[in-house]
């Protein structure tokens, strides 16, 4: 065997930053990932010229340049701008909400009349304090827009009424009193030409990183702890610990893969289906990725079903709400008992993440770990 320096459990997003910088440091680095193929929940797949977001749409973006300068180096982005659209029963609405949104909804014309309409529907709530997620999107958006473009969709998302969910999960959401469909505020943006996966080959296709594939961790985690000087854990925490403490909560997603005849089947990247009879969240066509890019009369779309998660069951993103986060807390303590072991991304860190502050997160490990050295 050789003499590695780490063990990256994971050949994600946050294990392949890892692996490259420790590699650019001259660190012999061995990853092992369970799954058939990197780049885990980023992974993409040419079909019919398209390509396909296997595991759920993913656009970067960020407004940390030095962040998109790293990225940059491993694909070149093209100019997409994420601009979804809300399907309502058949009714079409621009997201995030903004004027084209409320000019649709109530007929309104000028910011001064949106701002007037969304605060006469917010009295329902007189001076209550928002206590839950259904409270705090009628404080910022009224009640219409609530019953029609979040209600629906985010219990589908979480599982849970919208009066059962916190309500900072959707303290953030984007409202804008301007004609702007660009769902995200952020500086830098866009898709790689040619998918995500290139970006991780290329993170680990230095000579100092192994790579195994189709690699159960826990089949071999006694061996694994014992002959690893350094582990960069990339799953969940709880199993890492074999749940003593309890179980942490994920949702789980099923897609949907569908190849048409047809160039074009719905004339945008991501329509969401807010209602909640659809039991889908959303249909992505891959191709509007790339503006149309893909084989003549052939496009891909996929249905995006949310799911309860239980255990063995592929995770997706946690529940960070008051209860689970109080249990992560007790896990991230447990972890000094590993000291050789580092947690990261999604899961071991249990923190809804971007791509970019996947890549963020793995920096700053890389920072303690290493200082600003590099080889």
């Amino acid at each position: 065997m050789k003499n590695y320096d780490y063990l990256v459990v994971g050949a994600g997003l946050f294990g392949a930053t890892f692996a490259y910088e420790a590699a650019k440091r001259g660190k012999r680095v061995k990853v092992i990932e369970k799954d058939d193929h990197i780049s885990g929940h980023i992974y993409t797949e040419e079909k019919d010229g398209i390509q396909v977001h296997k595991f759920g749409a993913h656009i970067f973006h960020t407004s940390i340049k030095k962040t998109w300068d790293f990225v940059q180096q491993f694909a070149e982005f093209n100019r997409y701008t994420n601009e979804p659209v809300a399907n309502y029963k058949g009714e079409l609405y621009n997201l995030p909400f903004n004027m084209n949104t409320f000019n649709k909804m109530w007929g309104v014309v000028t910011p001064a009349e949106a701002k007037a309409k969304i605060e006469e529907q917010r009295k329902v709530l007189g001076d209550k304090r928002p206590e839950n997620l259904e409270e705090q999107a009628i404080s910022l958006i009224g009640t219409d827009i609530y019953e029609k473009l979040i209600k629906g969709y985010t219990e589908k998302q979480w599982g849970r009424k919208a009066t059962e969910l916190p309500a900072f999960i959707i303290r953030r959401l984007p409202v804008r009193y301007i004609y702007d469909n660009n769902y995200f505020n952020d500086t830098y943006q866009g898709i790689p030409i040619g998918g995500y996966t290139q970006i991780v080959e290329k993170m680990l296709a230095d000579p100092l990183i192994d790579v195994e594939l189709n690699q159960d961790f826990f089949a071999k985690k006694a061996d694994y702890l014992a002959t690893y000087p350094r582990i960069v854990f990339t799953g969940m925490i709880d199993q890492f610990f074999d749940y003593q403490l309890g179980e942490l909560e994920y949702r789980g997603l099923r897609f949907e893969e569908e190849a048409l005849d047809v160039d074009n089947y719905q004339g945008n990247a991501v329509i969401n289906y807010t209602d909640a009879e659809t039991p889908y969240t959303r249909i992505i066509e891959h191709k509007h990725f790339e503006f149309g890019k893909g084989d003549k009369n052939k496009t891909i779309i996929t249905r995006e079903y949310p799911e309860n998660w239980q255990r063995g069951d592929e995770p997706y993103y946690p529940v960070n709400d008051k209860r689970n986060n109080g249990l992560f807390k007790q896990y991230r303590e447990l972890a000094s008992s590993q000291p050789n072991v580092i947690f990261g991304g999604r899961l071991g860190q249990y923190k809804y993440y971007n791509m970019d502050q996947v890549i963020e997160a793995a920096q700053k490990i890389v920072t303690r770990e290493f200082g600003d050295t590099e080889a």
